[in-house]
């Protein structure tokens, strides 16, 4: 049934869409190919992947061999970067694995990748703390305590390595005006580097904050990422706050 009109619910005389424009905030960052300047009214700090299935002793990474040190190195650079960003009013996104349960938005090769054909559990299976792995609202697919999200903080769920694929990503960003991301998190090569890739394709400019990524593939993958994104998509700063 469609309501009727009646006077009481009388309409705006005016409705107004114009969005108030915040002052510039630049802040110039130490980076390579050369320092940049940023207007931190309009950027944006991408977490990437420190979910307690990556970063915890417990989680799928450790219990299935892999050494997560390089993980934890980096949690006080992050945590210090994430402060900063809030302090300058600087949204932090964090970007995490959250599949379904039965996976279903998985590929056939995306599932057999994550179990390495059969030789550990993968995404949706059991892990030996009990948890399903990487399962939206699940431990494993929860920030680890050291980098919890704050009350302000955004958290948007992935099934891609890309945060841009199947996700409401770029609608929040657009929402925001966001225009520069700041990107940070696990692993160097692979996640950050391809939802910093989309993020060029889309059109905003992407900025690596080195000391705050990290990825346990030979240096020589992280160095190619590295090359790559200051020849082709953006830059890569040194430092590991916004505090100017």
């Amino acid at each position: 049934m469609i309501p009727q009109y009646s006077p009481s619910h009388a309409r705006p005389s005016t409705v107004s869409l114009v969005r108030e424009v915040p002052a510039p905030n630049v802040l110039t960052l130490a980076a390579d190919p050369c320092p940049v300047s940023i207007d931190l009214a309009r950027s944006a700090l991408v977490v990437v992947d420190m979910q307690n299935d990556f970063c915890h002793p417990d989680g799928w990474f450790a219990t299935s061999g892999t050494d997560i040190a390089y993980a934890r190195e980096i949690i006080p650079h992050l945590a210090g970067l994430m402060a900063s960003a809030r302090q300058r009013k600087v949204p932090v996104i964090h970007l995490h694995w959250g599949v379904r349960a039965d996976t279903l938005e998985l590929s056939t090769g995306q599932l057999m990748f994550g179990n390495r054909f059969g030789e550990r559990p993968g995404y949706g299976d059991r892990a030996t703390s009990g948890h399903s792995i990487l399962v939206r609202n699940e431990w494993g697919a929860a920030a680890v305590d050291e980098l919890a999200p704050a009350t302000d903080d955004i958290v948007v769920h992935k099934s891609r390595f890309s945060g841009f694929w199947h996700t409401e990503l770029d609608a929040i960003l657009r929402r925001l005006d966001v225009t520069t991301l700041l990107f940070a998190g696990i692993n160097t090569e692979r996640c950050v580097m391809a939802t910093l890739q989309d993020a060029s394709f889309l059109g905003y400019n992407v900025v690596l904050m080195e000391e705050a990524v990290a990825t346990p593939s030979p240096d020589a993958s992280r160095q190619a990422a590295l090359t790559l994104i200051r020849q082709l998509y953006g830059f890569t700063a040194s430092g590991c706050s916004l505090a100017g």
